[in-house]
């Protein structure tokens, strides 16, 4: 979907790219900075399996329907709100957390448990006083044997240690030991906040670790994108406050583009309306937001950002985000007395857009469904194959069995797409198919607002 705009100026010397990836869509814009006027835009679905494809359509469109040379674009501005979605659904990558000079006791504050979400997590000696002396000495030889022990099972790391923003020497070590052992990427949490409260700073990190395989994939797909299509100029991409920043800096910091979507879509409603107070209510295919515009910027939380329930150490856009979108999914609580209704937070792929590509397979097991003596939770639920590399790289059992019912599905000739009742058939298969759709390996589709 492309769209020349009136006024555009495109032989202004001066013409920027706008990329947002969203969770639905993904949108490009090619602006005349000099006239101060969008030149063209155009709209792609994001493509989750293969984000290149729908980053390529959005640039291609735009840059087509704009009429200008891509080598022309001096500067690329990228937005997202894939991390802001991880959060709201749960869906970011496993990981490990590594708590220094903590007890037990650290895991029940700050929401530090619910930012574990059941992942692993190495308590150890070690850690500092608030004048950065050290309290007792770094257990490494006991971190090398748990980070061994868990390797497998995450796609990263989380360190914490005790006062490490008056002395960072433990988190550092701990943090190399990680890297040797594993190769894996790690978060230390001195570098994301020098503020102080130790299970916030925990909380930040895990998140941080959670986004960094997101953001990475994001950010190393629309730079080979914009390289094949033509486009040399530098990326910058819009932080949680609005401000850009280099595409290296987010690779290693992902959980400061939290907001990311919504900040860029503040100052461009700021700039579309003229508008200087306003209250701004940005509704996608995820996560609903809601934000004021106060004398012409956005209200900023100096205090840290709060998404999906976590309270963060970033500073971000003042902003209220829902779980709640045009894709989010419809769920019927077959247990409640009378029909219950409830919508959101997870964003699943609309049965329509699913019944486009694998027509065959939606109409026969909902043709099932409706003739059933009873309905079922998973009726109207499908199970998408969406990384058959990771999966074939999958050791748990549970796992495998339940990526081996979806790619010998009821129609092998529509891809690897099944209903959720023949996947989804005992309590152990249930979980595992909540434990890859977390990690990106499979996706749900079912019904949603947009159907």
């Amino acid at each position: 979907m492309t769209d020349a705009l009136p006024h555009a100026t495109p032989g202004s010397p001066r013409l920027l790219l706008g990329i947002d990836t969203g969770g639905t869509y993904t949108d490009a814009v090619v602006y005349d900075e000099d006239a101060r006027v969008v030149v063209a835009k155009a709209k792609a679905p994001t493509t989750h399996h293969d984000l290149s494809i729908g980053i390529a359509g959005a640039i291609d469109g735009a840059v087509h329907a704009a009429g200008v040379d891509p080598a022309r674009i001096e500067l690329v501005s990228l937005s997202t709100t894939l991390a802001t979605n991880a959060l709201v659904e749960g869906s970011g990558r496993p990981v490990a957390a590594v708590i220094i000079g903590f007890d037990d006791e650290v895991i029940e504050r700050g929401g530090l448990r619910d930012a574990l979400a059941g992942d692993p997590a190495i308590l150890l000696t070690g850690g500092h006083d608030p004048h950065g002396s050290e309290r007792a000495p770094l257990d490494l030889d006991r971190l090398r044997t748990e980070v061994a022990a868990v390797a497998d099972r995450v796609d990263g790391f989380a360190v914490m240690a005790q006062f490490s923003v008056r002395n960072p020497a433990h988190e550092r070590a701990a943090a190399a030991v990680i890297r040797e052992v594993t190769g894996a990427t790690v978060t230390a949490s001195h570098v994301l906040s020098e503020q102080l409260n130790g299970p916030r700073r925990a909380v930040t990190a895990i998140l941080n670790a959670r986004l960094v395989p997101i953001v990475d994939r994001l950010v190393a797909t629309t730079e080979r994108t914009l390289v094949d299509q033509g486009v040399h100029a530098p990326v910058m991409v819009v932080r949680g406050d609005g401000s850009l920043v280099s595409a290296a800096f987010v690779r290693e910091r992902p959980i400061e583009t939290i907001l990311s979507g919504p900040a860029a879509s503040l100052v461009g409603a700021a700039h579309l309306t003229g508008l200087d107070d306003a209250i701004i209510s940005d509704i996608g295919g995820t996560t609903t937001d809601i934000a004021v515009l106060r004398t012409g910027m956005p209200l900023v939380s100096t205090l840290g950002a709060t998404v999906g329930g976590h309270r963060t150490m970033v500073a971000a856009v003042a902003m209220h985000t829902h779980g709640l979108g045009g894709d989010s999914q419809v769920h019927h609580d077959d247990r409640a007395v009378g029909a219950v209704l409830t919508l959101g937070p997870r964003r699943v792929i609309p049965v329509a857009q699913l019944a486009v590509t694998h027509g065959a397979v939606v109409r026969a097991a909902m043709d099932r469904q409706l003739v059933a003596d009873r309905p079922d939770d998973l009726d109207g639920v499908f199970v998408v194959l969406l990384d058959a590399v990771r999966a074939a790289q999958v050791v748990d059992a549970d796992e495998r069995s339940a990526i081996g019912a979806v790619t010998t599905g009821p129609a092998p000739a529509d891809g690897a797409v099944a209903p959720a009742a023949t996947v989804m058939t005992s309590a152990a298969r249930r979980r595992a198919v909540e434990r890859l759709v977390r990690r990106g390996v499979l996706q749900l589709a079912a019904f949603t607002p947009t159907d």
